[in-house]
């Protein structure tokens, strides 16, 4: 097991990695709209946040040695179900061609007032 860490995205919060390889697959911790440079919450619109997201999402990824053709499984949480659409839009400039598993979530609440949170399963 190895963990994966990189300053262009942002610390963990918590008590828990930014990503964890294990054998074949690496598992990227849920992300919110917080920007690497200031480690601050961006918030804003839900595009503007899944925006951030997916870029750390993919710096994650690139310190790991893939990218979004490597995810298999995707799982989005949203305090409102009314924005799937929304980001749906952003999503899937990620993911042209390749579409991963996905699941998407509605939730009451989530860390720093965030209105989306994305989590992948990339295999290596």
């Amino acid at each position: 097991m190895q963990m994966i860490e990189t300053d262009k995205a942002p610390k963990a919060i918590g008590p828990y990695s930014q990503a964890v390889k294990y054998e074949n697959f690496l598992f990227v911790s849920g992300q919110i709209a917080i920007d690497p440079d200031t480690q601050e919450f961006i918030g804003g619109s839900v595009e503007k946040q899944t925006e951030r997201i997916m870029e750390n999402i993919k710096a994650i990824l690139e310190e790991a040695g893939l990218n979004f053709n490597h995810v298999v499984k995707t799982t989005i949480y949203l305090t409102d179900i009314g924005d799937f659409e929304k980001v749906n839009q952003v999503y899937g400039r990620y993911f042209t061609e390749h579409k991963p598993a996905r699941a998407t979530v509605g939730v009451s609440a989530l860390p720093k007032g965030a209105s989306v949170e994305i989590e992948v399963i990339a295999g290596i």
